[in-house]
């Protein structure tokens, strides 16, 4: 749905190009039939930015992690199941790795039929694992934790494994756009550290003209990344000491400079973040796997939550100054890169290729 899960596709992608090897990306949502695949990225789209009550329910009713039997993804996704036989029979594919939920259901239901030759090894991006992750059909779950990975084999019986975040090798260094970031930086706020706020591809969060207003006036400079939403550069954009670029291709560079992120989702930007050092605070999560999500990667203890305004400054004071609460953050968010998770895949794949 949202560029995250592009983002860990072309990552995927680049590592196998890198070995030598053939990779290819296809949207599962462009392989339903009738237009479905956009009207269901249209309605996620409005539900999570306009009426988020609404998402919530129905993630309690689809895919909240719990017993008892629910409605599934698998219907809908069956319906790409031809497209998606046709196209693993024309790239001479050897696995399939889905990156999105739906994906696993398709793969996971055409292996429980025998309708996929090739392993489907599945991606788990997120931290909090939800119901439509899982179809026993899959071959392999790979998690960004061993807790994700034993949730996932104690809830499904399932194989699963931990391989920590995909994130682009140029995270882990400072980037070649981080001094022009800071030039930026010290230009519009002199003295103030830089805080990230994170609002998706979409610009998708909660009154986030009031955290923005709070955190300026506090002596930070807010850096609002607003997406693809135009409508909310341009309200934040007239705000003093407020810094809203649009679309950003060097996350890097801009990640390098900052001096925390304040999160709403625990998606791809979150763990980006963690690779890059950068210390990160959830708050006002949107609703569903965000705030599961954010309240998972706080427990694991490679972030912090904050429940309101006094909390948010409090915690953005401590993480943005040099010292050993900075330090403690930053090694636990970079000890969750434990692996590669395109190797451990392929020695997946290998294992359970037939011996000829």
């Amino acid at each position: 749905m949202g560029a995250g899960h592009d983002t860990v596709a072309a990552e995927l992608v680049r590592r196998a190009g890198e070995r030598g090897d053939d990779a290819c990306v296809v949207d599962v949502l462009a392989l339903l039939p009738y237009g479905l695949g956009g009207a269901l990225r249209r309605f996620y789209r409005g539900s999570v930015r306009h009426y988020p009550w609404a998402y919530a329910a129905l993630y309690r009713l689809f895919l909240r992690p719990g017993a008892g039997r629910r409605p599934g993804g698998t219907p809908l996704a069956r319906l790409a199941g031809g497209r998606l036989r046709k196209l693993a029979e024309r790239t001479g594919a050897d696995v399939v790795v889905p990156v999105f939920h739906l994906g696993a259901q398709l793969t996971g239901h055409l292996r429980a039929r025998g309708l996929l030759p090739v392993p489907s090894v599945v991606l788990v991006i997120d931290f909090a694992v939800h119901r439509q992750w899982l179809h026993t059909g899959n071959d392999h779950c790979l998690c960004l934790t061993e807790q994700a990975a034993r949730e996932v084999r104690e809830s499904t019986g399932a194989s699963a494994s931990a391989c920590g975040p995909v994130v682009a090798p140029e995270f882990f260094t400072d980037a070649p756009g981080t001094a022009e970031w800071r030039r930026l930086f010290d230009r519009l706020g002199p003295g103030r550290p830089a805080v990230v706020l994170s609002a998706g591809a979409w610009g998708v969060g909660s009154r986030l003209a009031a955290t923005v207003r709070l955190l300026a006036d506090q002596g930070f400079l807010p850096v609002v990344l607003c997406g693809g939403n135009e409508r909310l550069r341009r309200e934040l954009s007239g705000t003093p000491g407020v810094v809203a670029p649009g679309w950003v291709t060097d996350m890097p560079g801009l990640l390098h400079a900052a001096r925390a992120l304040v999160d709403n989702a625990a998606g791809q930007t979150a763990v980006q973040a963690l690779a890059a050092g950068l210390p990160v605070v959830g708050y006002r999560p949107i609703p569903g796997h965000g705030a599961d999500g954010v309240r998972r990667m706080a427990a694991l203890g490679l972030s912090e939550v904050a429940e309101d305004d006094a909390a948010l400054l409090a915690a953005v004071r401590r993480l943005t100054a040099s010292g050993p609460a900075r330090r403690e953050r930053v090694a636990a968010g970079r000890a969750l890169f434990t692996d590669d998770a395109l190797t451990r895949l392929l020695a997946l794949t290998d294992a359970r290729r037939p011996r000829r």
